[in-house]
């Protein structure tokens, strides 16, 4: 029912319910006639107003059906612009489909045609193949006739002599590559190695060092030297027996010395010299207040000697104990070398190089921070340094390649891993860099004599000369006794000797020299 409808129906039950009231005014007045007249006059208005709505209602209704069928019209167009569109897309589809199956015909045609080449050349292939196995049968045929008549072996016997002859070349041509191939990677993993450890070298800052096993104490008079000695020697007596040190008093002007082989005892005496200088009461009661006073400070700087260590070298979860021994290397010397500071440079020196190779740096660091825990109480416990340190790492929880990396750093144990091997080596740079460690002239002047005794006592040694400050022994053999084979020998034997026998810092190594001569006369 269209929208014309609509609205003429709904004009005719309005008219309807007019009439209908009217006639029922009607019928109720029509005893007058003034109500007839005024029924009249309605009905005609009525009429009027009717057929007025009916009009309005006929334009509404087509202005209506104008605006619904412009909104069709526009929607249509709308409708027909997708469905070009959707055309056009289809369209370019189907062309871009048509060139992808001209493309693979193309390519099927080019791949039948090369199929068909490479079927023709494997059967020329074939075809050679066969042709040159017969050329090679027959030709064996004619070399083993030829072997027999010339030699008069059979030729199961000249095949023999022919595969051994090759043996031997191949085997010396073998032999040759190897020991060129060998020259080349031993030469070039020593330069890289030289430049990992000049790198390592380059990027560690470290002070030297002067330390020893006694402190001297400097005291205002001369004076003071009977007040610290007291009565028939008791203060003496009294501070040497609480601090389990030696006090030496000479005559060495205005000084002390306080003499003992634990580090940390040596410096609880120390400060609790100095303190009873600084106070001047000297009796066996003050000495005892003055060595409590002592040893707490001391502990307390032991302590945060192992925690600045532990943050400086980045690691944060060390067992508690394990700082405190790890302090205490603070008062601990090795020729003349800070351990504590040693221990750090070695823990910078092989997280460096670990870095170089590629590997996690953290676990080198903690181990090279520890490899020298052992020298702590090494003076209270007997036994190798890096097999005590790696009994006090493993009883407090350190992972095995940890304690592993401490117990081999002096091949205690042997090294199996790369973390021992860079502990090793970081261990010797630390040890042997110039200024790092002295000793005294004597026991100079004494390794130097082991070193060429320990050397021209193997036969066949002419010289022995010890260079670079005893880390390079050079040994000149006689050539007549000793052959190429047997110096290498040599030198292996004197350097297990020296290791075996000796003590030294750092690495020493043995260079045999043989040297032959030629000499004639033109007359």
């Amino acid at each position: 029912m269209d929208p014309i409808t609509i609205v003429l129906l709904i004009v005719a039950i309005v008219i309807g319910l007019v009439l209908g009231f009217i006639v029922n005014r009607l019928i109720a007045s029509s005893s007058s006639k003034n109500a007839a007249r005024e029924a009249a006059s309605l009905v005609e208005d009525a009429k009027k107003q009717a057929e007025t709505l009916r009009r309005e209602a006929a334009v509404e209704a087509k202005d209506e059906a104008l605006r619904y069928k412009q909104e069709m019209e526009k929607e249509n167009k709308e409708r027909m612009r997708e469905v070009r569109s959707a055309e056009n897309r289809i369209a370019q589809r189907e062309e871009s489909l048509d060139r992808r199956v001209e493309s693979l015909d193309a390519r099927e045609h080019q791949l039948s045609s090369l199929q068909g080449q490479v079927e023709r050349r494997e059967r020329d292939v074939e075809e050679a193949e066969n042709a040159i196995e017969r050329h090679r049968e027959e030709a064996q045929i004619e070399i083993n006739q030829a072997l027999e008549r010339a030699a008069g072996m059979s030729p199961q016997e000249a095949k023999e002599e022919l595969l051994e002859t090759i043996h031997d070349e191949v085997t010396r041509e073998s032999a040759v590559i190897i020991r060129d191939a060998e020259t080349r990677t031993k030469a070039e993993a020593d330069k890289k190695a030289r430049e990992i450890l000049s790198l390592a070298i380059q990027r560690v800052a470290a002070d030297h060092s002067a330390e020893s096993t006694v402190s001297t104490i400097h005291i205002p008079s001369d004076d003071l030297k009977g007040r610290i000695i007291g009565r028939e020697g008791r203060n003496i007596r009294s501070f040497e027996q609480l601090t389990g040190t030696n006090l030496i008093i000479d005559d060495t002007p205005e000084c002390v010395t306080i003499s003992c082989f634990d580090p940390v005892r040596r410096e609880i005496g120390r400060v609790t010299m100095e303190n009873l200088i600084a106070d001047g009461r000297i009796h066996p009661a003050r000495i005892e207040e003055m060595y409590d006073k002592a040893v707490k400070l001391v502990n307390q700087r032991v302590h945060e000697a192992g925690e600045q260590a532990t943050f400086d070298a980045g690691i944060h979860d060390l067992h508690p104990e394990l700082v405190n021994t790890l302090g205490r290397l603070r008062y601990r010397t090795s020729f003349g070398q800070n351990v504590l500071n040693h221990s750090l440079e070695v823990a910078y020196l092989a997280s460096v190089m670990a870095s170089e190779l590629g590997l996690d740096p953290i676990p080198v660091k903690r181990a090279g921070l520890l490899h020298d825990l052992g020298k702590a109480v090494d003076h209270e416990v007997e036994g190798s340094h890096a097999v005590i340190g790696a009994d006090l790492a493993r009883r407090f929880g350190e992972r095995p390649e940890i304690v592993h990396a401490i117990e081999a750093h002096h091949n205690d144990v042997e090294a199996n891993s790369v973390v021992d091997v860079l502990i090793q080596a970081a261990d010797a740079v630390s040890a042997a860099r110039p200024g790092a460690r002295k000793e005294t002239l004597d026991a100079y002047v004494k390794r130097l004599e082991k070193l060429e005794e320990i050397a021209n006592s193997h036969k066949g040694v002419e010289r022995t000369y010890a260079i670079q400050a005893g880390r390079e022994v050079r040994v000149m053999v006689e050539p007549e006794v000793v052959d190429e084979a047997e110096s290498v020998v040599l030198a292996h034997d004197i350097a297990q000797q020296i290791e075996n026998e000796m003590q030294y810092p750092g690495q020493v190594k043995v260079v045999v020299i043989r040297e032959s001569r030629a000499v004639d006369y033109a007359k």
